[in-house]
């Protein structure tokens, strides 16, 4: 028997290359002993054999393998006296072997054969069913893979492909291949249930459209959310798509991110601008607003504890997340939806595109705005043109600030006419126009100024009203104090920043220039250093931590305003002086969210404001106001009266007859309160118990009382200082 042939027929688990196929001889007749061990394997037909190894299971992949070294002895013993074939020859032109003894060779590898052929034997039987030839399993085994091909199940919905951002499916070819014989595993979910898939895939693909249209379209003001707002055709959409689809695949997967990362940036401004408008007024500036951020988080946390304002931190920054990565996929969706339809896509690209031209050359509207819509274009050519404005009027603006008419006025020259006379010129919190004029205000608080003139016309004050337009609303309290006081219009943080660095003369500044006054001011709302102190020319500050309250805090206000008053006179103008006092004074407690609100109480019971605690205690929670469109207007009003109250009771009792009173409000309440297209006006108020100081400003047309008439006049903020100043003996030279 040729070793050759018995080589063939034996598995050879170590084999890497193929030997040619060889012909199998037929087994001889004789029963010598080798003939008997090698018969075995001899009878196996070479097709059965192929199939056989193909069929192997992992369990005889083990067996294998742990017969390994065994196999690798016998394999060597065996090619002992084996001449290699040269290549390209088949096994009749074999060189003859050298002769060896049969029953030698036979006893070395004797138990070799008779292990090998049983073990494999058992594998095909557990692998290969009874009465089935392995080369029919394999035919089934070929015939059920080209069903599953052929399936319409194993079809993928083009809208249900793409789902992981790329055009490129896996083919499950990539990985090691098992037995062909072992069971085929589950399906993926979108194999075994294609038609959800395909529901999923679609509904998928149409929300990330809508959501890109909803950013394309979304306006920057809450009233202006309307169905109408959004039954337009972007012109950024349109043109996106022609871009995507014509562009190759790496190209148009960098251009999807970065479009929708844009796309999502854009959208957080815009959610900017609709909350910057809602409590300020105007939109985000993006590069003076930033620093307001700080400010906002110090207004959490003392209205909602340090535990509320960390969470509202921790979700705006998850929004901003989550609005990025949305975006992102939802352009890179829709990009691949299209680039898989690109027929289809072009022409629905060509028909809305149509059809934007044409409502834009005929005007076509449905409601308000027109059908043909450019928002988001038009939004960022605006956010460019404020950004090159706000550069160029920092310029601008630090050339104003170094203008003064009364910048080189001798102290001497300097409201000559008020000498003598305690000034005081106090701030109320949010104290606008609206809640003078606002139904859902204007009774309680008008009652509240009718019956303080009263009480002043009784104690021998007389009082002149008119209206100021503020630089700022519905917050930024700073820069409508600064705006007053400079005679400069401060309404950003750049400005407030440049003219505070400088030496612009301020109205609190020219009582100091003239050495005729002490200057304090009564800060209850700084919780910190504040150098800002010395630019408006004050001799002492009295902030939060040096008034001396015990009590609790009022939501943002950190003491009531009566108490704050109390301070005032016990540290400052109930003493003995050699100077009258000028004094700068910050009312509070009508500051947002307008709960709880302090109440009155005796004065001598004010003590170190302890007092307060059952008042603050059985106040309404903030929450439970603020967010409540009625009960806020009706909250704000009631906070505007206590200060009110606060205010001219504080002059009434401790007032003497050289008291001159200037009071006025900082700005409009947020739009909630005053609405949104309230003006900036604050009404403003001079009271005086000596006439003369009243009959210096006859010319100004104001109203008599502390409630300015409708037809009062109304001036800018910024030019108070100098027509104050004029008005009471002060002569200007220009610096």
């Amino acid at each position: 028997m040729s070793r050759t042939t018995n080589s063939h027929q034996l598995p050879d688990m170590d084999r890497t290359t193929p030997e040619p196929e060889v012909t199998p001889e037929a087994p001889p007749a004789d029963t010598s002993d080798d003939i008997q061990h090698s018969t075995p394997l001899e009878e196996v037909a070479p097709a059965e054999g192929v199939a056989a190894e193909h069929a192997v299971s992992s369990e005889s992949s083990k067996s294998a393998e742990r017969d390994g070294a065994e196999k690798a002895t016998a394999a060597d013993e065996g090619a002992a006296g084996e001449v290699p074939a040269e290549e390209g020859t088949t096994a009749s032109e074999e060189e003859p072997v050298a002769d060896i003894d049969t029953d030698t060779a036979s006893d070395k590898v004797s138990g070799e054969q008779e292990e090998a052929p049983a073990e494999e034997a058992s594998a095909r039987e557990k692998e290969t069913p009874s009465g089935e030839a392995p080369a029919v399993e394999e035919s089934k085994a070929a015939a059920k893979d080209l069903a599953v091909e052929e399936s319409p199940a194993a079809e993928t919905d083009p809208a249900d492909e793409g789902d992981t951002g790329t055009d490129e499916d896996t083919s499950a070819g990539d990985g090691p291949a098992g037995p062909p014989d072992e069971p085929a595993a589950p399906g993926k979910w979108r194999d075994r249930h294609p038609v959800a898939a395909r529901n999923v895939g679609w509904t998928v693909t149409g929300l990330s459209l809508l959501l890109i249209c909803f950013a394309l379209l979304m306006p920057t003001s809450a009233p202006k959310f309307t169905p109408g707002v959004f039954l337009r055709i972007p012109v950024e959409a349109v043109l996106g798509a022609a871009v995507l689809i014509v562009l190759p695949r790496r190209p148009r997967i960098v251009v999807a991110i970065l479009s929708g990362a844009i796309l999502g940036v854009l959208t957080v401004l815009n959610l900017l601008d609709v909350g910057f408008n809602m409590f300020l007024g105007r939109g985000f500036n993006v590069v003076l607003d930033w620093v307001l951020f700080d400010d906002a988080q110090s207004y959490l946390k003392d209205t909602m504890g340090n535990g509320g304002a960390i969470g509202a931190v921790v979700a705006v920054v998850a929004l901003v997340l989550i609005v990025l990565v949305l975006m992102t996929l939802a352009v890179l969706r829709v990009s691949n939806v299209m680039t898989r339809n690109r027929d289809a896509a072009s022409r629905v690209t060509l028909v809305v595109g149509t059809a934007w031209v044409t409502c834009a050359a005929l005007g076509l509207q449905l409601s308000g705005p027109g059908i043909a819509a450019r928002t988001t274009v038009a939004r960022v050519e605006d956010r460019v043109n404020r950004v090159q404005a706000t550069l160029k009027d920092e310029a601008a603006f630090a050339k104003e600030a170094k203008k003064d008419a009364f910048g080189g006025t001798p102290g001497d020259q300097l409201l000559t006419d008020l000498r003598g006379k305690d000034v005081m010129i106090a701030f109320i919190e949010s104290y606008g126009r609206s809640a003078i004029e606002d139904e859902a205000t204007a009774a309680g608080v008008d009652a509240t100024l009718t019956a303080k003139n009263e009480a002043l016309t009784k104690a021998g004050y007389s009082a002149k009203s008119g209206w100021l337009t503020s630089a700022t609303y519905g917050g930024s309290s700073w820069l409508g104090h600064s705006t007053f006081l400079s005679g400069l219009w401060i309404n950003n943080q750049n400005r407030y920043r440049t003219v505070t660095a400088g030496e612009h003369l301020t109205l609190t500044g020219a009582f100091k220039r003239t050495g005729a006054w002490r200057t304090v001011g009564v800060m209850p709302g700084i919780q910190k250093n504040w150098p800002e102190g010395k630019f408006y020319g004050l001799d002492n500050v009295y902030d939060s931590r040096e008034l001396g309250y015990e009590g609790p805090k009022f939501s943002w206000s950190t003491m009531p305003d009566q108490y704050a008053l109390s301070a005032f006179e016990r540290l400052e103008h109930g003493k003995k002086r050699d100077k009258p006092l000028m004094s700068e004074i910050i009312l509070t407690s009508s500051h947002q969210p307008w709960a709880p609100i302090p109440k009155m109480i005796p004065w001598d019971q004010v003590g170190d404001g302890s007092v307060y605690e059952g008042i603050e205690k059985a106040g309404k929670d903030p929450a439970d106001v603020f967010y409540d469109s009625k009960k806020v207007k009706e909250e704000y009003g009631k906070s505007i009266q206590y200060s009110v109250n606060s205010l001219i009771d504080y002059v009434v009792k401790y007032g003497s007859k050289n008291t001159v009173l200037v009071f006025l409000g900082d700005h409009q309440p947020l739009a909630s309160v005053s609405g949104s297209n309230a003006s900036r006006d604050v009404p403003v108020s001079i009271v005086a118990h000596d006439k003369s100081v009243l009959d210096k400003i006859d010319d100004w047309g104001w109203t008599d009382g502390i409630k300015p008439d409708k037809t009062a006049p109304v001036w800018r903020m910024d030019s108070f200082r100098d027509r104050f100043l004029t008005a009471y003996g002060s002569t200007p030279v220009k610096r």
